[in-house]
Parts: structure tokens; sequence; C-alpha cells
């Protein structure tokens, strides 16, 4: 049997964000025959560690974040640890993977944005270096994407924020700013993101396919073997 792939998304008391998660694990499944799990990396139960007590065998787990902060170096480990079960492995973050910008693109697409329009890239934001650059470098491959310059912002923990970003944005001249999402699934995050002020709000990335992609992509390097 394969190795169980954990799903380990972000937790949120939003229901649409929990349906969201769930809509994205059985779409994993279904593109697998590989036993698929999904659980949380805080907020709702069951936690990553909840879920790999329970499972015999090796373990995959794939974080489903846009970037390799906290949860993904020091949290989603730390529960394995609390499980018993270091000996899971853990891929990289599904990041800024060019099929989540296609992603990102259209959905902004699909939200009005007109061309000469200010864009802003609105991400959740991390207290590590790392994970905004890989925002950074998901910004880039968006703005060749779209042919415009792209503007990070943050909902949360690192600055500029997007309310901020679009201000200044206006105080340049700009008549119109669209805002791209670089967020998984509705929350208290896309919430804060759609109060921008922003004349087009992109919805999250989750259903695009290419998320489901992306976590396949991640749960099958694992198992490649490493070369000697």
């Amino acid at each position: 049997m394969r190795p169980t792939l954990i799903l380990a998304v972000h937790g949120t008391r939003d229901p649409r964000g929990t349906e969201t998660a769930r809509h994205l694990a059985d779409r994993v499944a279904e593109r697998t025959d590989a036993p698929v799990r999904l659980a949380f990396a805080d907020v709702r139960a069951p936690d990553v560690a909840a879920v790999a007590a329970t499972v015999e065998g090796p373990i995959v787990v794939v974080p489903a974040f846009l970037a390799g902060g906290y949860h993904v170096r020091v949290d989603i480990p730390g529960q394995l640890a609390r499980a018993g079960r270091s000996d899971a492995h853990v891929t990289d973050a599904l990041g800024a993977d060019p099929r989540l910008v296609v992603a990102a693109a259209a959905r902004l697409a699909e939200a009005g944005r007109r061309p000469g329009d200010a864009v802003v890239l609105a991400a959740a934001g991390s207290s590590d270096p790392s994970a905004l650059a890989e925002v950074a470098t998901a910004a880039e491959r968006l703005s060749r994407l779209v042919e415009t310059p792209v503007h990070v912002a943050y909902a949360a923990t690192a600055a500029p924020g997007v309310a901020e970003t679009v201000a200044r944005l206006r105080a340049r001249g700009h008549r119109r700013v669209a805002v791209a999402s670089w967020l998984l699934a509705p929350g208290l995050f896309h919430t804060r993101v759609t109060g921008s002020g922003a004349d087009a709000v992109a919805a999250p990335l989750c259903p695009d396919p290419g998320v489901a992609d992306t976590v396949l992509e991640r749960y099958h390097a694992a198992l490649r073997p490493v070369p000697a």
C-alpha cells in the first residue's frame, strides 16, 4: 500500500473554509490510489497529531500552505513528534508553484480586473522571511502573466496591509485597483481582503484543479528515490 497522504490545512472557524478543505481532500483522493486523510494545523480538529496517531505504516504530510512559515517548519513537525510519528515525511509547502500562479491570474480575470488596473497580490502574511520571499516569487510570476507590476500586501502579521496598499496606489493616481488572492480558501483573511476598498477582489484559489495537482506533485516527489 502507498504511504498515507495527510493533507494538512490551516484551520478556520469559517464553515466555508472548512468545506473548501474537505472538497480539496476529496479532489486529491479522486486522483490517487493512496489513502488520503485531512488534518488541520490549528483552530479545528482533528489536528495533525490526532490523525497521524491513527495511521499505520508510512506517512507523507503535504502542507496545503502557500508559503513555508511557522506551521510548516515548526507546528506540523511538532504535532507529528507528539503523536510519536517523527518518521513521517513532511513535504515542502505548495509555495509559488506555476500552476497556482496561473490559478491566481484566472481568479483575477474572473473578478473583473481590467487593463490598466493596478494589481495587488494579497497573502496571509508571516513572520518568517523565507515565507515572505516565496510570496514575492509568486508576485513576480503573476506579474509576468498579467503583464503589469504586482504589489505584495498582507492580510495579517506582515506589512504592508492590503487596505493600506490599495489606498497608497489610489494616492499615486491609479483610478482602479484589483486584488489577486494568494489564499486557498474563504475565512478571516479573505474577509479582510474583501474589505480593502479595491475595485475588484479575486476569489481564493480553491477549487482550481491546479491546487490538487500541486498537492499530488509534492506527494509523489516525496516517494522518489534520493539520487546517490
